[in-house]
Protein backbone atom coordinates (compact mmCIF):
# COMPACT_ATOMS: atom_id res chain seq x y z
CA UNK A 1 0.00 0.00 0.00
CA UNK A 2 1.32 3.34 -0.97
CA UNK A 3 1.02 6.13 1.14
CA UNK A 4 -0.99 8.41 -1.87
CA UNK A 5 -3.73 5.38 -1.35
CA UNK A 6 -7.23 6.75 0.60
CA UNK A 7 -6.78 3.29 2.86
CA UNK A 8 -3.88 4.52 3.80
CA UNK A 9 -4.70 8.03 4.33
CA UNK A 10 -7.63 6.73 6.29
CA UNK A 11 -5.59 4.74 8.27
CA UNK A 12 -3.16 7.48 8.71
CA UNK A 13 -5.86 9.74 9.77
CA UNK A 14 -8.01 7.21 12.44
CA UNK A 15 -3.77 7.31 14.05
CA UNK A 16 -3.14 10.84 14.11
CA UNK A 17 -6.35 12.61 13.71
CA UNK A 18 -4.55 16.48 14.79
CA UNK A 19 -2.82 16.21 11.61
CA UNK A 20 -5.85 16.16 9.26
CA UNK A 21 -6.15 19.91 9.52
CA UNK A 22 -2.45 20.73 8.19
CA UNK A 23 -2.76 17.88 5.54
CA UNK A 24 -6.02 19.72 4.91
CA UNK A 25 -4.21 22.70 4.03
CA UNK A 26 -1.33 20.91 2.37
CA UNK A 27 -3.99 19.83 0.14
CA UNK A 28 -5.50 22.75 -0.44
CA UNK A 29 -2.07 24.75 -1.19
CA UNK A 30 -1.01 21.97 -3.58
CA UNK A 31 -3.95 22.38 -6.04
CA UNK A 32 -3.98 26.39 -5.76
CA UNK A 33 -0.11 26.09 -6.85
CA UNK A 34 -0.96 23.40 -9.70
CA UNK A 35 -3.06 26.26 -10.98
CA UNK A 36 -0.64 28.74 -10.94
CA UNK A 37 2.65 27.08 -12.18
CA UNK A 38 3.92 25.90 -15.04
CA UNK A 39 6.50 23.19 -14.01
CA UNK A 40 8.13 21.34 -10.95
CA UNK A 41 10.44 23.51 -10.56
CA UNK A 42 8.19 26.39 -10.13
CA UNK A 43 5.50 24.37 -8.31
CA UNK A 44 8.52 23.32 -5.64
CA UNK A 45 9.75 27.25 -5.66
CA UNK A 46 6.56 28.26 -4.55
CA UNK A 47 6.27 25.63 -2.09
CA UNK A 48 9.33 27.08 -0.94
CA UNK A 49 8.50 30.45 -0.42
CA UNK A 50 5.02 29.63 1.13
CA UNK A 51 7.62 27.51 4.03
CA UNK A 52 10.26 30.02 5.01
CA UNK A 53 8.12 32.81 5.28
CA UNK A 54 6.98 30.99 7.64
CA UNK A 55 9.93 29.59 9.03
CA UNK A 56 13.15 28.70 7.25
CA UNK A 57 13.95 25.89 9.67
CA UNK A 58 10.99 24.05 8.90
CA UNK A 59 11.46 24.91 4.92
CA UNK A 60 14.07 22.44 5.22
CA UNK A 61 12.35 20.01 7.00
CA UNK A 62 13.48 20.96 10.73
CA UNK A 63 10.46 21.09 13.00
CA UNK A 64 13.16 22.94 15.92
CA UNK A 65 16.29 24.82 15.62
CA UNK A 66 17.70 21.57 17.92
CA UNK A 67 16.66 19.36 15.33
CA UNK A 68 17.98 21.81 12.21
CA UNK A 69 21.32 21.40 13.86
CA UNK A 70 21.31 18.00 14.85
CA UNK A 71 20.74 17.01 11.26
CA UNK A 72 22.88 19.56 9.70
CA UNK A 73 25.91 17.84 12.20
CA UNK A 74 24.95 14.43 10.92
CA UNK A 75 25.15 14.83 7.27
CA UNK A 76 28.38 16.73 8.09
CA UNK A 77 29.99 14.04 10.49
CA UNK A 78 28.66 10.87 7.79
CA UNK A 79 30.44 13.18 4.58
CA UNK A 80 33.92 13.93 6.95
CA UNK A 81 33.93 10.20 7.85
CA UNK A 82 33.23 8.91 4.56
CA UNK A 83 36.31 11.41 2.60
CA UNK A 84 35.70 14.80 2.23
CA UNK A 85 38.80 16.29 3.29
CA UNK A 86 39.41 20.28 3.73
CA UNK A 87 41.04 20.57 0.17
CA UNK A 88 37.91 19.20 -1.64
CA UNK A 89 35.46 21.63 -4.01
CA UNK A 90 32.01 21.08 -3.19
CA UNK A 91 29.03 21.57 -4.84
CA UNK A 92 26.06 20.96 -2.71
CA UNK A 93 22.71 21.19 -4.78
CA UNK A 94 19.40 22.21 -2.50
CA UNK A 95 22.00 24.13 -0.06
CA UNK A 96 18.84 25.85 1.56
CA UNK A 97 19.45 27.69 4.55
CA UNK A 98 23.07 25.78 5.33
CA UNK A 99 21.37 23.31 7.67
CA UNK A 100 24.44 21.32 6.60
CA UNK A 101 26.07 23.53 4.35
CA UNK A 102 27.28 25.90 7.87
CA UNK A 103 29.39 23.30 8.72
CA UNK A 104 31.14 22.59 5.27
CA UNK A 105 31.86 25.90 4.46
CA UNK A 106 33.55 26.30 8.05
CA UNK A 107 35.93 23.02 7.19
CA UNK A 108 36.52 23.39 3.56
CA UNK A 109 38.97 26.03 2.36
CA UNK A 110 37.69 29.45 1.49
CA UNK A 111 36.15 29.61 -1.25
CA UNK A 112 35.63 25.25 -1.99
CA UNK A 113 32.04 25.62 -0.82
CA UNK A 114 29.27 26.02 -3.34
CA UNK A 115 25.85 26.39 -2.90
CA UNK A 116 22.77 25.93 -5.51
CA UNK A 117 19.22 26.19 -4.73
CA UNK A 118 15.65 26.59 -6.74
CA UNK A 119 14.36 28.79 -4.12
CA UNK A 120 15.72 32.35 -3.88
CA UNK A 121 14.09 32.73 -0.63
CA UNK A 122 15.41 30.03 1.18
CA UNK A 123 19.21 31.55 0.14
CA UNK A 124 18.27 34.74 1.58
CA UNK A 125 17.67 32.91 5.26
CA UNK A 126 20.91 31.34 3.72
CA UNK A 127 22.78 34.54 3.67
CA UNK A 128 21.52 35.01 7.29
CA UNK A 129 23.19 31.46 8.10
CA UNK A 130 26.69 33.23 7.15
CA UNK A 131 25.70 35.82 9.19
CA UNK A 132 25.09 34.20 12.40
CA UNK A 133 27.55 31.99 12.33
CA UNK A 134 30.22 34.20 11.27
CA UNK A 135 31.30 32.29 7.86
CA UNK A 136 32.06 35.37 5.59
CA UNK A 137 35.15 35.33 5.28
CA UNK A 138 35.00 31.82 4.02
CA UNK A 139 33.46 33.21 0.74
CA UNK A 140 31.11 30.56 0.19
CA UNK A 141 29.43 30.56 -3.58
CA UNK A 142 25.25 30.57 -3.03
CA UNK A 143 23.33 30.75 -6.50
CA UNK A 144 19.69 30.59 -7.27
CA UNK A 145 18.70 28.02 -10.49
CA UNK A 146 16.22 27.18 -12.35
CA UNK A 147 17.21 23.67 -13.56
CA UNK A 148 20.13 21.17 -12.35
CA UNK A 149 21.96 21.68 -15.96
CA UNK A 150 25.14 23.02 -14.21
CA UNK A 151 25.53 25.13 -17.17
CA UNK A 152 27.40 27.92 -15.61
CA UNK A 153 30.00 25.69 -14.22
CA UNK A 154 33.33 24.80 -14.74
CA UNK A 155 34.08 21.49 -16.47
CA UNK A 156 35.91 18.87 -14.23
CA UNK A 157 36.06 21.64 -11.11
CA UNK A 158 34.41 19.15 -8.18
CA UNK A 159 35.61 16.73 -6.01
CA UNK A 160 32.25 16.04 -4.10
CA UNK A 161 28.77 17.00 -5.30
CA UNK A 162 26.08 16.39 -2.35
CA UNK A 163 22.22 16.91 -2.14
CA UNK A 164 20.39 15.94 0.68
CA UNK A 165 16.35 15.82 0.83
CA UNK A 166 16.48 16.94 -3.21
CA UNK A 167 15.61 13.66 -5.25
CA UNK A 168 13.05 12.86 -2.13
CA UNK A 169 11.08 16.14 -4.25
CA UNK A 170 11.88 15.31 -7.46
CA UNK A 171 9.90 13.37 -10.37
CA UNK A 172 11.97 11.58 -12.54
CA UNK A 173 12.59 14.15 -15.20
CA UNK A 174 14.25 16.33 -12.79
CA UNK A 175 16.51 13.61 -11.18
CA UNK A 176 17.31 12.51 -14.77
CA UNK A 177 18.29 15.62 -15.54
CA UNK A 178 20.78 16.25 -13.00
CA UNK A 179 22.51 12.69 -13.43
CA UNK A 180 22.64 14.00 -17.38
CA UNK A 181 24.76 16.83 -16.79
CA UNK A 182 26.31 16.72 -12.81
CA UNK A 183 29.44 14.14 -14.36
CA UNK A 184 30.69 17.27 -16.34
CA UNK A 185 31.54 19.16 -13.46
CA UNK A 186 32.80 16.61 -11.41
CA UNK A 187 36.88 15.45 -11.71
CA UNK A 188 37.66 12.09 -12.30
CA UNK A 189 36.89 10.05 -9.15
CA UNK A 190 34.78 12.31 -7.54
CA UNK A 191 31.66 11.35 -6.18
CA UNK A 192 28.31 12.43 -5.82
CA UNK A 193 26.05 11.48 -2.50
CA UNK A 194 22.25 12.13 -2.27
CA UNK A 195 19.72 10.69 -0.24
CA UNK A 196 16.35 10.05 -1.45
CA UNK A 197 12.79 8.45 -0.22
CA UNK A 198 12.91 4.53 -0.44
CA UNK A 199 10.38 2.21 -1.10
CA UNK A 200 10.43 -1.33 -1.80
CA UNK A 201 7.11 -1.67 -3.09
CA UNK A 202 5.31 0.61 -6.14
CA UNK A 203 7.01 3.80 -6.82
CA UNK A 204 4.62 6.60 -5.78
CA UNK A 205 4.09 10.42 -5.27
CA UNK A 206 2.16 12.27 -2.41
CA UNK A 207 0.57 15.19 -4.16
CA UNK A 208 3.69 16.93 -6.00
CA UNK A 209 6.25 17.33 -3.42
CA UNK A 210 7.15 13.84 -1.81
CA UNK A 211 8.15 10.90 -4.51
CA UNK A 212 9.41 7.03 -3.82
CA UNK A 213 11.69 5.51 -5.12
CA UNK A 214 13.04 2.20 -5.45
CA UNK A 215 16.99 1.93 -5.47
CA UNK A 216 17.15 -0.16 -8.30
CA UNK A 217 15.15 2.79 -10.40
CA UNK A 218 17.83 5.52 -9.45
CA UNK A 219 20.82 3.02 -10.41
CA UNK A 220 19.59 2.08 -13.73
CA UNK A 221 19.33 5.67 -14.21
CA UNK A 222 22.60 6.85 -13.44
CA UNK A 223 24.27 3.84 -14.66
CA UNK A 224 23.13 5.27 -17.98
CA UNK A 225 24.30 7.98 -17.31
CA UNK A 226 27.99 6.68 -16.74
CA UNK A 227 27.85 6.48 -12.84
CA UNK A 228 28.94 3.29 -10.80
CA UNK A 229 26.75 3.56 -8.04
CA UNK A 230 26.46 2.54 -4.34
CA UNK A 231 23.73 2.26 -1.74
CA UNK A 232 24.98 3.29 1.46
CA UNK A 233 23.85 1.14 4.23
CA UNK A 234 25.68 2.55 7.11
CA UNK A 235 23.42 5.38 6.58
CA UNK A 236 20.59 3.29 7.42
CA UNK A 237 21.73 3.03 10.95
CA UNK A 238 21.47 6.86 11.77
CA UNK A 239 18.57 8.31 12.88
CA UNK A 240 17.37 9.71 9.74
CA UNK A 241 14.20 8.03 7.17
CA UNK A 242 15.63 8.27 3.73
CA UNK A 243 18.16 6.26 2.34
CA UNK A 244 21.09 7.35 0.63
CA UNK A 245 23.29 6.49 -2.28
CA UNK A 246 26.87 7.23 -3.55
CA UNK A 247 27.93 7.69 -7.40
CA UNK A 248 31.24 7.25 -8.60
CA UNK A 249 32.41 8.80 -11.89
Amino acid sequence: MTRNSLLHQARYALRHPDRVIPHARRLTRDLWFRLQTRDHVDYYRAVMRSDTERNPDRAVGSKSRERWLKLGKTQFDYLVNHGLLPEHRMLEIGCGNLRAGRLFIDYLNSGHYYGIDISPDILFAAQQTLADFDLRDKLPHLTPVHDLRFDFLPDEYFDVVHAHSVFSHSPPRVIEECFAHVGRVMKPGGWFDFTFDRTQGREHQVLREDFYYRTETLAEMAERHGFKTMFMDDWERLPHKQSKMRLVK
